[in-house]
């Protein structure tokens, strides 16, 4: 390998394309780091994900939220966590961000689920949550009320990461709502240049869905189809936002097989890496 630790790290020293480490785990985005990983992701299962393997570490942290905050409910407390596990990991983060003059070194976290039909709170969760670190990116679901959302937040100065799209159609709507909100800054004389959002395709759930969608019609195929479905419609998407230019860059995440990773090295865009499939590409 040389100088380089891992096929990983190469990749990430010698092409356009940049992975994240698909966990706010401190130990998993440590190794992920050494390995080039410029970013990390967080969500309310990938918090509790963490808090199983490592549950005796954040038990003092917990405590602390409680007293701090006497009156919060469960439900509170457990946002209070997430907001915890983003600002580490954005500790951690903080000199690639440094390095790449924000170009890099994000963590995201990911606003209330409860909220998909609502875009005021989802912005007002957005704004909050960027108040946390300066290299918070804050995701948000592709609904038409996420829309709208990452809109209105863009135009607010938050870095997006829209998530949970499985479309050309959805990362489309995502790059136009962010071009909106960009350009609404622009004409208010704002600066554009801190911003560096995201476009997150399901690629796996793209397979798993038309896996479920064979399975219930009994549709003859060849199985290697479902291997370069989430790759197809992510390289479609990828083609378009060439062509359109859009500030908003493409990332690939849920990952399946090795075309999740393979296919897309060399591309102008971000790979979200869970820790399983990282420790194999390295």
């Amino acid at each position: 390998m040389g100088k380089y630790k891992s096929p990983l790290h190469e990749m990430a020293e010698t092409t356009k394309t940049q992975f994240w480490n698909d966990s706010c785990s401190i130990p998993e985005l440590t190794y992920a780091l050494e390995h080039g990983a410029v970013g990390a992701t967080t969500n309310p299962v990938i918090v509790n994900q963490v808090l199983k393997q490592s549950l005796e570490d954040y038990i003092p942290t917990i405590h602390n939220l409680i007293i701090d905050n006497p009156n919060a409910t469960e439900d509170e407390i457990a946002w209070l966590l997430n907001e915890r596990m983003a600002i580490e990991g954005a500790k951690l983060l903080r000199p690639v961000f440094v390095r790449t003059n924000g170009k890099g070194g994000y963590i995201s976290i990911q606003t209330n689920a409860k909220y998909y039909r609502n875009w005021e709170k989802i912005t007002q969760q957005a704004i909050h949550f960027k108040s946390l670190a300066p290299n918070i990116m804050v995701k948000m679901p592709v609904t038409y009320s996420g829309a709208r959302a990452i809109e209105e937040s863009t135009y607010n100065g938050v870095n997006i990461n829209a998530t949970v799209s499985f479309s050309v159609p959805q990362a489309i709507s995502v790059a136009e709502a962010i071009e909106r909100g960009l350009a609404r800054r622009l004409s208010e004389g704002m600066d554009n240049s801190f911003l560096h959002p995201v476009c997150t395709i399901m690629v796996g759930r793209i397979e798993d869905w038309l896996r479920d969608v064979i399975k219930a019609e009994n549709i003859d195929f060849d199985p290697k189809v479902l291997d370069f479905s989430g790759v197809a419609v992510f390289k479609k998407a990828y083609e378009v936002f060439q062509q359109k230019k859009y500030t908003t860059r493409l990332l690939a995440a849920a990952y399946r097989n090795d075309y999740h990773w393979t296919e897309f090295i060399g591309g102008d865009v971000s790979l979200t890496i869970p820790h399983k499939w990282l420790k194999k590409f390295a």
